[in-house]
């Protein structure tokens, strides 16, 4: 695990990249956060996870770091280690952790509950959405207090690093640490109420097949009866009108996502 703290005394906001190895952007928003020089106003701590899987360009070595914690030093498996290493790391931080996915192109957020640090950060991050998860947290970063994660763009793909690195900033400035694009103080970071926020319900298994296809599109209404995916080539209707998360027809082994409601604005 890399570490690097700016400014002084201990942390008190960190960002967190490559949890996963095979999602690359967060580490690279990290190296640019270094490079800009930046003078915090609060202490901020920038790590690197899972670097081995990084380098490896594996999601894992030994287990999913992010289904691992809080973890346990005396583990075999490289990850369970890691995540109570990183829980460590993190103590006293409100904390951003950056993601990416193989379903959706644009950023959106990702949180346990609406606490108060959600609805103070949430607003000042460019993302069009925030995924509600109280229901499918455990083992998962997200679980840390003051924690919020966030899907910066398709995996590997050179606008989710650049959007991860935008997000980090408006996540410092946020937090007061930084001052936002454009702003002479770190407390003018703007923000907007209009975020669609949606709730994940319960999880959209995957049939046994050799190919899958998917008709919907996240965050827009499916209505009931409509075919919204296919597994080599039967269709998969709607038994009720829902709202798709993270869905792809290989994002995840055993399901295509996720169903969720959408249960209102960030206010």
């Amino acid at each position: 695990m890399e570490i690097h703290d700016l400014g002084d005394g201990e942390p008190e906001v960190a960002v967190v990249g490559a949890i996963h190895g095979d999602e690359p952007c967060g580490a690279r928003a990290v190296e640019r956060l270094l490079d800009a020089g930046l003078d915090p106003e609060r202490p901020v701590r920038l790590i690197v996870a899972n670097e081995a899987a990084l380098d490896a360009g594996e999601r894992y070595l030994d287990a999913d770091l992010n289904r691992a914690f809080p973890g346990n030093p005396d583990a075999e498996a490289h990850e369970v280690r890691l995540a109570a290493e990183l829980v460590g790391a993190l103590e006293g931080c409100t904390t951003f952790a950056i993601h990416s996915t193989q379903s959706y192109a644009e950023p959106f957020a990702v949180i346990d509950s609406m606490d108060e640090v959600t609805r103070a950060v949430a607003p000042h991050l460019p993302v069009d959405a925030v995924i509600q998860t109280d229901a499918f947290t455990e083992g998962r970063l997200i679980e840390h207090p003051h924690t919020l994660e966030v899907e910066a763009g398709l995996q590997g793909s050179e606008a989710a690093a650049d959007n991860a690195y935008w997000l980090a900033r408006a996540f410092l400035a946020a937090t007061g640490a930084i001052s936002a694009p454009g702003a002479d103080d770190v407390l003018d970071a703007g923000g907007r109420e209009d975020v669609s926020v949606f709730r994940l319900r319960e999880r959209i298994p995957k049939p046994d097949a050799e190919a899958y296809e998917v008709f919907a599109r996240n965050f827009e209404r499916v209505e009931p009866g409509e075919r919204f995916a296919a597994a080599d080539g039967e269709p998969l209707l709607a038994d009720e009108s829902f709202y798709p998360v993270l869905l792809s027809s290989n994002g995840y082994r055993d399901q295509f996502g996720y169903v969720a409601d959408r249960v209102g604005t960030l206010e």
